[in-house]
């Protein structure tokens, strides 16, 4: 939720933000996972926050796709942060997220962005207190308080934006540093709290957007003070609740109040965010039933989620020794390109231009396998980090040996099933096929939708454009002549086998055309022609 230190805060900028967030919590989501000793040790806070600010982003990138104005685009990605938001910690930040979309949306033009931005962290710090049956100091809640009040002492009239989030940050920090001190759970582990960490490292990547630099580290739970929290086996709270429950309610809002006070005498760790008739309900209890019918008292409860703490530690192992054999999981393009793989032995992710599949999609494919071993072939620039995250956490959460494959064409991916062998070790599996997706090089025909400068020089809308190994090397008007520079140009270095994958948007004879033209050119090659049925490209090509 950033603008640059003038001028109105824009779409883009706020784009940049969430992919940072995402990116960074990527990185730090097994550190924030080994954190996670409050309220309950079960070690998915990381990845709760994870999952979390990934379907905000998902959401608001896929609002931008259709030309939003910024309130819609920021409504958006409230909704998205809320319907994905999972754990303790993932709720708080979804109202956290909601508040600050929210105040932006308010905005006027006679008011300064560094005033919006620094009321808007209070109204998120405001609404995430409220959001909480009993807030806690020492937690995500505290760190959010010690951002906002920074961001409000130096929101000055001549404050500038990166001012604001520069002094947010440093205290967000510092503010973890001392959880610790006011929570008796932390200090006994030696760790800092797990949300905060989360919040703190959001913080710093609004930092690094607006001034392109690297804030210091926080405290970490990789320090020599750190000591090992050991995870019980039968149950992960000795007199805490042994559910987590949590349930997205259609209600009206005056209907909150009275599930409030139904839930909070049941358990503990009570988190009630959302409105408009929109809300997201999290409580650990050890009546489920009571929680659920609470929920139902009050509208319209959906997407249950029950989780038995020490069975979630429990089912993992059982689930481990369960799996076996090998699967591939593929992100396809297509309808076309989802049989291709489909037919030869991979769950399927739908994925491609505008559709970038999210963590949970990819995660879903590997447990959908029901294999002990995965590769990952995610086919796309944009999935290779949303494949790596869900790998992760297959292996912590669920104990599944998975491998990405870092594939960032469709044709790479085709290339690399080619030569998968189920019978072959793992690890010479995941080597042959590396090593094939690696050697084939790939283009692609588009046509342009705007105007823009590339590699190749300035296009205007309609040109047609052809990429070579990800780049836009050929401008031209005919989709034919441009088809068979890029075909040149991938020859140029040699190659066996050209593989044509058709896209919706291709003419019938355009793909023959090609390969004819291999035939004529390039005789001692092979073709095979594929209709893969994918947007925004009529031709896709493959060269082995």
């Amino acid at each position: 939720m950033l603008a640059p230190s003038s001028g109105t805060i824009t779409l883009e900028v706020v784009l940049r933000f969430v992919d940072v967030a995402t990116d960074a919590l990527a990185d730090a989501r097994e550190e924030i996972d080994a954190l996670n000793v409050f309220p309950v040790p079960d070690g998915d806070t990381g990845t709760n926050l994870y999952l979390t600010v990934s379907a905000a982003r998902d959401a608001i990138r896929e609002a931008a796709q259709v030309d939003v104005d910024l309130r819609t685009a920021l409504a958006a990605l409230g909704r998205g942060a809320l319907l994905g938001a999972r754990g303790n910690s993932g709720v708080i930040l979804s109202q956290m997220l909601g508040a600050i979309a929210h105040r932006i949306s308010r905005a006027t033009p006679e008011e300064r962005n560094a005033v919006i931005l620094a009321e808007a962290l209070g109204e998120a710090t405001d609404a995430s207190y409220a959001a909480v049956g009993e807030p806690v100091e020492g937690t995500i809640l505290t760190v959010a308080r010690a951002a906002a009040d920074a961001a409000a002492r130096v929101a000055g009239p001549q404050a500038r934006v990166r001012e604001v989030f520069t002094a947010a940050a440093a205290a967000a920090r510092e503010a973890l540093a001392r959880t610790p001190e006011q929570l008796a759970a932390l200090r006994d582990a030696g760790v800092v709290d797990a949300g905060g960490r989360g919040l703190s490292v959001i913080l710093d990547a609004a930092e690094t957007v607006l001034t392109g630099r690297r804030p210091p580290v926080a405290p970490s739970s990789f320090g020599s003070h750190r000591i090992p929290v050991p995870v019980p086996t039968d149950d992960l709270t000795e007199d805490g609740p042994a559910y987590e429950v949590m349930y997205l309610l259609d209600a009206e809002d005056d209907r909150i109040p009275p599930l409030r006070s139904a839930l909070a005498p049941l358990g503990d760790s009570l988190v009630v965010v959302g409105g408009d008739g929109l809300w997201n309900v999290h409580v650990h209890v050890d009546d489920v039933g009571a929680a659920i019918e609470a929920g139902i008292n009050a509208g319209r409860p959906h997407r249950v989620q029950v989780t038995h703490f020490a069975e979630q530690v429990a089912g993992a192992r059982q689930r481990t020794a369960e799996r076996t054999g090998r699967r591939i999981v593929a992100v396809a393009a297509g309808e076309g390109l989802a049989s291709l793989f489909a037919g030869a032995g991979a769950e399927v992710v739908i994925g491609g231009p505008g559709h970038r599949p999210s963590t949970r999609d990819v995660l879903d494919a590997i447990l959908a396998t029901g294999a002990g071993e995965v590769v990952i072939l995610p086919n796309d620039p944009d999935s290779v980090r949303v494949a790596e995250i869900a790998a992760r956490t297959a292996e912590s959460d669920e104990g599944i040996r998975v491998v990405v494959v870092p594939t960032v064409a469709q044709v790479q991916g085709l290339a690399a099933l080619a030569v998968h062998e189920p019978g072959r070790a793992f690890d010479q599996d995941v080597l042959e096929m590396t090593a094939t997706a690696r050697h084939a090089r790939h283009g692609a025909v588009t046509v342009a939708a705007k105007r823009a400068m590339t590699m190749a020089g300035p296009c205007e809308p309609g040109d047609v454009l052809g990429v070579v190994e990800g780049d836009f090397a050929v401008i031209g008007d005919d989709l034919y002549a441009v088809a068979t520079a890029v075909l040149d140009r991938l020859l140029g270095g040699g190659g066996e086998l050209v593989t044509i994958v058709r896209g919706k948007e291709c003419a019938v004879d355009l793909a023959g055309r090609c390969t004819a033209y291999v035939e004529e050119h390039h005789a001692h090659v092979d073709v095979l022609v594929y209709d893969g049925g994918q947007d925004r490209y009529p031709l896709l090509v493959g060269v082995e």
